[in-house]
């Protein structure tokens, strides 16, 4: 079975932001760009998406670098961008960096949530959404993680850096450190709702 897409090269595009475009299942999944062909419709990546919003100004000047792929099938060419500059009017570039996010995997198998893996989930859940760092993170409810023995069973990943059995305040302290790294201001886009 041969490759969905095949890549076709890199490219730089220059053009005026008009705005993100989203589709029925993900929010501000493409950027819209004027150029003097016209206008170009280039696929962001999870990671760009947050900051990409954020950052850019409609109308302003920006130059996007990606790479082009050509699906086998449709023989439809897709643009997709690595990385974002804006340029502004002296020729100055701001680099659109990418947001890694976090992860927590918090073990849901049977012997985990006798032991206080649902309450500890909901702790976790409801510290972040507190502190305006729910959205630094994806919390995945996984199987298990070989660690019954010091059940509740989480693991936090930052990076290349893992840790286990981490207390919720422990968590949000690493992730502050993070975030202060970066710089990069958050909101808090928690409600009730979103906490199980």
């Amino acid at each position: 079975m041969g490759k969905k897409y095949l890549k076709l090269s890199e490219f730089t595009i220059e053009g005026k932001f008009l705005g993100l475009l989203s589709n029925k299942r993900q929010k501000n999944s493409h950027l819209q760009l004027q150029i003097e062909s016209g206008d170009v419709e280039i696929k962001l990546p999870k990671n760009l998406r947050p900051q990409t919003s954020e950052d850019l100004m409609i109308g302003g000047d920006i130059r996007v670098l990606g790479v082009s792929k050509l699906h086998t099938k449709t023989r439809k060419i897709k643009l997709k961008a690595h990385q974002i500059l804006s340029i502004s009017d002296d020729n100055h570039q701001q680099q659109i960096n990418p947001v890694n996010k976090a992860k927590i995997l918090v073990c849901q198998k049977s012997s985990c949530r006798k032991r206080g893996g649902k309450g500890f989930l909901s702790e976790i859940e409801k510290t972040l959404c507190d502190r305006g760092l729910k959205e630094l993170v994806d919390i995945e409810h996984t199987g298990c993680l070989k660690h019954c023995h010091g059940a509740p069973s989480c693991v936090f990943q930052v990076g290349k850096k893992q840790y286990k059995k981490m207390h919720p305040e422990a968590i949000v302290k690493i992730l502050l450190q993070e975030k202060n790294s970066h710089s990069s201001p958050e909101t808090n886009h928690c409600s009730k709702n979103n906490i199980s």
